[in-house]
């Protein structure tokens, strides 16, 4: 029998892809009253995220993705599936870890080492691999948290 995967320590986030996030902000701050703690555009993913604590300090979050370029991978997503749940991210101790434990496993993942994310270093598991859901994992704190 397979060991846990080393080292996750929570879920992250939900992200949730949509079409405007100003948009968005109307149910989720004004009828859900969850404050963004950022609103920020990562140009080297193509989006801008609202961060939404939902869980208090060091609670869950939920992300809401808006594609900068309809060209993009978010921006493809959206126009296939329209507006919801794009992947949940669980934060790992170590994501070189993670990501050697899973290709040992012969988990597929999307990415064949770490990326820059917008809150620190992550991969990708492809959805074929987790029965429909994309999966994110990241280990926060190599770039600036948001």
């Amino acid at each position: 029998m397979l060991e846990y995967l080393p080292g996750i320590r929570r879920i992250d986030h939900i992200a949730i892809v949509v079409r405007a996030i100003d948009d968005a902000l109307v149910f989720y701050r004004d009828a859900l009253g969850i404050t963004p703690s950022a609103i920020v555009d990562v140009p080297s993913e193509g989006v801008r995220i609202a961060m939404l604590p939902a869980g208090g300090p060091g609670g869950t979050k939920i992300e809401l993705l808006q594609p900068l370029d309809p060209g993009n991978s978010i921006g493809r997503f959206l126009e296939r599936h329209g507006e919801g749940q794009h992947h949940i991210c669980l934060e790992v101790a170590n994501i070189d870890n993670a990501l050697a434990a899973l290709v040992e496993r012969g988990v597929p993942v999307l990415d064949q080492q770490p990326r820059v994310s917008a809150e620190g270093r992550a991969i990708f598991i492809h959805p074929k691999g987790t029965h429909g859901v994309l999966i994110e994992l990241v280990e926060m704190g190599a770039t600036e948290h948001v």
